[in-house]
């Protein structure tokens, strides 16, 4: 069993590694296509969505985001032009959201970064 001080150790080694690697695509997301990771994670959750249009807070209660962050990011994605909002016509407080044309393919590009980053992070974890 692992004394207390050997969990924070883990932790604090853990913690740091995500750091790393979150900052590390934050950038790149950035320089490559103008998004933040939380701003990428939006749609790359929609578009692994199960259902077409998904509720925002159907999404929300699947990410790290509070249902505010959330929010403002699909705001600056809807201006982008690569997601759509829509109310919900049986709940008028639910509004879904789905990605565009366009969210698609800035997806696939964004997507290509996010993965040649985790492979490359990641398989030095192990």
């Amino acid at each position: 069993m692992s004394s207390d001080a050997d969990l924070r150790a883990m932790w604090r080694r853990l913690a740091s590694r995500y750091n790393e690697i979150a900052c590390e695509l934050d950038r790149e997301m950035q320089h490559a296509h103008g998004l933040s990771m939380s701003d990428f994670e939006t749609p790359d959750r929609l578009m692994d969505a199960t259902g077409a249009r998904p509720r925002m807070q159907d999404l929300a209660a699947e990410m790290y985001l509070s249902a505010s962050a959330l929010s403002r990011s699909v705001a600056r994605l809807d201006k982008a032009g690569l997601v759509a909002r829509s109310l919900c016509e049986a709940d008028r407080r639910g509004v879904y959201v789905e990605v565009t044309d366009a969210g698609r393919v800035v997806h696939a590009d964004a997507r290509k970064v996010q993965t040649g980053i985790l492979a490359e992070r990641l398989s030095s974890a192990t």
